[in-house]
Parts: C-alpha cells; structure tokens; sequence
C-alpha cells in the first residue's frame, strides 16, 4: 500500500511539484487528501449494466461514493481506507475487473474507441493485447506507457494520452506513434507488430529509472524506416450528443456520485471516453440526471478543473466551485489546476489558472507550469470582476 507523501514546501508556479511517476491502479492504489484513490481499466473500455451495478455499490459501500472518470478511458473511486480496500478487491474480483497482479494491471493501459461497431476488428484486437500485455513474456512497460485501439471507422483518439496507435488507415489497420507516418498491419499481425513497436521503445532507451514515454524517445530517434505510411486525419473530439452507438453524456469535471452510475446503468452497457464522457448504448434520447451534461453548448464543458484542495494533497486551493462560477462567462476553454502538475489538463489551455500558495496565477496558451501574465489573483477577485478585465 502507498503511504501519502507531505507536500514539499510550497513555492511558485515554476517550483515542480512532487511528480509520483505512476498512476494508481486497484491493485496498487495512490494516497489523496480524501482516501485512497482505486484506478478501475474496465477490459476494452467497456462496463456491462451489471459490472456498472457493482462499481456504483463497492464505492457507496467502501468508499465515499465519488466516482471519477479519467483521461485514460478509467474509472477512479474516491475516498477508499486501508480497511475497506481488501473487501473492495473482493468485490471487484467478482465483476471481473481485477487484473492477476499489480504489474499485469499497470501494464494494461488500453483506451479503447467508444465508437466501435460488432463487426469491426475493435473487440478481438482489445482482447488479444490484453492478453499480450499480460503474458510472461510481455515488455516491462513504464506504468504511465498506454495504447490506443483507434479502429473504428473514423480515428478519434490521437489526442489521448497514449503512446502506440492501432488505427483505422485507408486501406487497412496502420499501427503508429506520435509521428505522421505508419505501418500497415492486418488482424492478425497487429498485436504482435505492436508489441514489437513496443520491445523497440525499451531497446532504444525509452525507459530511464522506470519511467519514460514514446513522444520523448522519438525526439531523439524516428521511428524504423518501414513505418512509412501516411495516417488518415482525426475526427476532432466529440461533444455530448447522439451518435450511431447511443448516447454520449459528460459529467462535471468528469465526476458523479454513485447514484448517478447505478442510474446509468439501468439504461445499458456503458462504454467509457478518454474525454471523461460516457457512451450509453442503444440508447437514443439524452437521460436527465444530476450533474449530467447533455448539450453540447453547456457553459460547463468550457472549463476543466481537478480535485483540488483538500481532496488533493498537493493542491494550494480548491479549483471546482471557482470553475463552476466563471463557466457562464468564458468564450474559450479554461483549466483550473490545484498545482503546477496539471493533471485533469496536461496540455496547453487558452487559459489556466494554476494555484500557489499567494493566489492563483494566470497563464495564457500555456500549461499550469507554465509562464503567469499575472499572479496572487485571489478566488474572490477572480469570480466578482478581475477576470472580465484581464488582458
């Protein structure tokens, strides 16, 4: 079990904060300001009615009953104890979402595209790399280091943190990284190929004291000259809306409480986003339910804000309650980071309001670490009349 660590003395915003270099699993939960925090991969991205069921009441029963969805098409329950967390591991095991051990579950990070259809190579692909990822001989990936199955008719996932793609090309399966070119691989090939990919990012030096990621390998060394073909362009990130599979809803912040997952559920199979939405299948009109967003103009999917202060052990301040009072107001997509981690946002935002110990510091086209225009802006002066008058 992972002990919380004290946040170091706090600093400005170029001060890095404490980078854990992991991220939580079930298994091998992380430590936060309100519990434990237990990482649920649901197997191709996917709950049944029932395995959604059982996660609504395991984190009612032994948690807080706060459900996070992450960037990582994940599922987080809040507000776990080192007593409950045993009996919750039972639970799990039951519904069939518990991994053989804690390296087998760190090595499965797959994000799987909501929009598969039953007669695309989507299913068996997320199965087969599953079980290539688990197996004995699989590469001993850093925990941060993800796929992406990107099979459905139309890419969507190049954005997701993930550092391998599997996806649909012009004439076929392309299996690529973070690059424009790829490999043509069929059914049969792609896993194999793409574990491959994966054995020659360790090769290469990817990994340095068990961390490293393909986007840093890759400034330094292209890949091998056979991937060579061209990736079809991404279709931009959905909103909440119809779609051909169901119904596509978000949530504020990505989070819900446990009510709200045993409601879903009721209605059908869930599939879950790397843009903490959900997919409800066969399901045609938007459920009505709270916190739920089912407009795609919804003032709340203008901002991005993490746990914050106190469910983080790392945040100067709360971050939602300050998002959810300037929403109304914005025009462009605004993140509200308890540190200069980033996590709910790691790239740049058009704007970033990043947390320090003397106020928050605001940051144009940049990342919470990056360069602040202005700083020690308090919540007060932010939601009442500072903001609108910012350059």
């Amino acid at each position: 079990m992972t002990q919380a660590q004290t946040p170091a003395i706090n600093g400005p915003v170029s001060q890095a904060p404490i980078i854990q270099g992991w991220c939580p699993g079930a298994l091998r939960p992380m430590q936060s300001g309100d519990g434990l925090v237990v990482r649920i991969r649901p197997r191709a991205s996917r709950l049944t009615p029932d395995q959604a069921r059982g996660i609504a009441r395991l984190a009612a029963l032994h948690g807080n009953g706060l459900i996070d969805l992450s960037n990582r098409a994940n599922v987080q329950l809040r507000g776990v104890t080192d007593a409950s967390h045993p009996a919750l591991i039972d639970g799990l095991r039951a519904l069939d979402l518990i991994d053989a051990d804690a390296a087998d579950e760190a090595r499965r990070n797959i994000i799987t595209t909501p929009f598969w259809q039953d007669a695309d190579s989507t299913q068996p692909l997320a199965e087969a790399l599953a079980l290539a990822l688990t197996a004995p001989d699989a590469p001993q990936l850093p925990s941060k280091f993800g796929f992406a199955l990107d099979t459905a008719a139309t890419p969507c996932l190049r954005d997701a943190p993930a550092d391998i793609w599997l996806e649909t090309g012009a004439q076929g399966l392309l299996l690529s990284s973070h690059a424009d070119l790829a490999l043509p691989v069929t059914r049969e090939t792609a896993v194999a190929e793409a574990v491959a990919l994966a054995h020659w990012f360790i090769t290469n030096g990817g990994v340095s004291d068990g961390r490293g990621r393909m986007a840093a390998l890759l400034k330094r060394i292209p890949l091998p000259s056979r991937f060579a073909s061209r990736r079809l362009p991404a279709a931009a990130k959905p909103g909440p809306g119809p779609t051909p599979q169901g119904q596509l809803v978000a949530l504020e912040f990505g989070q819900m409480q446990a009510e709200t997952l045993l409601q879903l559920a009721d209605l059908g199979p869930l599939r879950i986003t790397p843009w903490r939405m959900l997919l409800i299948e066969g399901v045609s009109d938007a459920p009505h339910l709270p916190g739920l967003i089912t407009r795609a103009d919804d003032p709340m999917l203008r901002v991005i804000a993490c746990t914050g202060a106190p469910g983080c052990l790392q945040a100067h301040a709360a971050t939602r309650d300050l998002a959810r009072a300037l929403a109304p107001s914005l025009r462009e997509t605004l993140h509200v980071s308890g540190c200069a981690k980033g996590c709910a946002h790691p790239g740049p935002a058009p704007l970033t309001l990043t947390a320090t110990p003397t106020g928050f510091a605001l940051i144009r086209d940049g990342t919470a670490s990056g360069t602040p225009a202005r700083e020690g802006l308090s919540a007060s002066d932010l939601t009442e009349t500072l903001f609108r008058e910012l350059p």
